[in-house]
């Protein structure tokens, strides 16, 4: 066996351990969701008896709700989030791509600067805005910032659009313009198809990161009524009561699964639409 041979068996091999000790804890959840409260203080990493019930019983554990509501909301609001993210994130990023208007660069570099902006900074002054307009207890607060291509990943959804559509010939609006289209038109019939790996990329980070913001709904959402997903797994927590951990766990694992989902199955044109970005950019 050859030196570079050995070098890289013990690198796979660094590699394999190294990989093990960072799974472990997903492991440790997947097993402590099939596990009795009794057996959560063992060190065993699966139960001796596995508790399916724990998935059933956690579905309906919650008073008046089933987690059937709370996804329903989830999906209400995220969608929502996701669609009018997409649209005015893109036509914002067309404009900056192909548009020629006053202070073109400046108005760029102040998008540019807001990535670098920390969300605690504006986190106050929003609020306030949201409460004053009544918008508290609604899905307003999401809605609205990501329909004017802000929100959550907003700047940084414009930048890498903006990347990618640079990197389309503009030979095609010049063909458009021919026939009679007009901006909007070449936006919505030719930039827009041609974008769809870049959209699908938008799409998964979005739907990650909104369905991940637990602060942000905890902080507009007032009422159970329209809790999603994470706000409901906090209602197991009583403190008057005894904490069910095997249902809380079995909850919270299947919580994932609609990400885990959507990112395998749009991970081709997720890595398309960065690698395409990055490089036309």
């Amino acid at each position: 066996m050859n030196a570079s041979l050995r070098q890289s068996l013990r690198s796979h091999l660094f590699l394999s351990l190294f990989s093990l000790v960072m799974i472990y804890p997903i492991l440790w959840w997947v097993g402590a969701a099939f596990k009795s409260n009794a057996e959560m203080s063992s060190p065993a990493l699966f139960p001796k008896q596995w508790l399916w019930s724990n998935f059933t019983e956690g579905w309906v554990a919650l008073p008046k709700y089933s987690f059937t509501h709370f996804y329903i909301n989830s999906f209400e609001l995220i969608l929502g989030v996701l669609i009018t993210s997409v649209l005015s994130c893109s036509l914002v990023a067309f404009g900056f791509a192909r548009l020629d208007f006053p202070f073109k660069k400046f108005w760029f570099s102040i998008l540019m600067i807001t990535l670098m902006l920390p969300s605690q900074v504006t986190l106050v002054p929003q609020y306030i805005m949201f409460n004053a307009f009544g918008w508290v207890n609604s899905y307003l607060p999401f809605y609205v910032p990501h329909a004017l291509a802000g929100g959550i990943g907003g700047p940084f959804f414009i930048f890498l659009l903006v990347q990618f559509i640079r990197g389309i010939p503009k030979e095609l609006d010049e063909s458009a313009k021919i026939d009679g289209c007009s901006w909007f038109g070449i936006y919505w019939r030719i930039i827009l198809p041609l974008t769809k790996p870049a959209l699908v990329s938008v799409a998964i980070y979005c739907f990650l990161w909104n369905w991940d913001d637990f602060f942000g709904h905890l902080l507009y959402i007032n009422s159970v009524d329209k809790y999603t997903v994470g706000l409901a797994l906090k209602l197991f927590v009583d403190s008057t009561s005894k904490l069910p951990w095997g249902e809380l766990l079995a909850m919270s694992l299947i919580s994932i699964i609609p990400s885990m989902v959507i990112f395998f199955m749009a991970q081709r044109h997720f890595v398309d639409g960065i690698s395409s970005g990055a490089v036309k950019g």
